[in-house]
């Protein structure tokens, strides 16, 4: 048994605040080292927002002073690209374009950049004053949950696939597999 007379007396509270303090300046250098190396404009969320008015390139990309936007997250019909609804083909891609113009209007629009595709486009979560367009896109049935890279937007998708709204009305291929056959 050890007595606690022979042991010193240890301000415990004051000993753990001193080596917090010590460790407090090698963890700021190691972090900014580590955003330096990675480049932190890679990191979606120290990026800023791009803001602009935009234009429509099909029902999943957009374009804002010369730069492209592909919305995170969601897969769009292609522009050429047919689905059926009551029998008749009609242009389902070129209606997703329609819709997401429609969802602009004319207001402005943020981009949040996540990640680039190697199209060198940015890969961003958009908005059109406070509405999500990813997020309004799947909703309404012209674009589809992108689950090979999220899976934020299902729980949309099937919502609008039970509504039957936008392509869910009829019968599609999916625009995945619409690009793969048609390359």
């Amino acid at each position: 048994m050890i007595s606690h007379d022979l042991m010193p007396a240890v301000d415990l509270p004051k000993l753990l605040l001193t080596r917090r303090r010590r460790l407090k300046k090698p963890a700021v250098i190691i972090i900014t080292l580590v955003l330096i190396l990675l480049g932190y404009e890679k990191l979606p969320m120290l990026a800023e927002p791009s803001v602009g008015t935009a234009s429509v390139i099909d029902g999943d990309t957009l374009e804002i002073r010369g730069q492209r936007f592909r919305l995170f997250g969601i897969d769009a019909p292609e522009s050429q690209q047919t689905c059926k609804k009551d029998g008749k083909e009609y242009l389902c891609g070129k209606e997703a374009a329609f819709a997401l113009s429609d969802a602009i209007g004319q207001q402005n629009v943020t981009c949040e950049k996540q990640d680039i595709d190697p199209y060198k486009r940015i890969v961003a979560i958009c908005y059109a004053g406070q509405t999500e367009l990813n997020r309004l896109m799947v909703a309404n049935g012209h674009a589809l949950a992108y689950r090979h890279y999220s899976d934020r937007y299902v729980s949309e998708e099937m919502s609008a696939k039970a509504a039957h709204f936008g392509i869910w009305a009829g019968s599609f291929q999916k625009p995945w597999d619409y690009r793969h056959r048609n390359k």
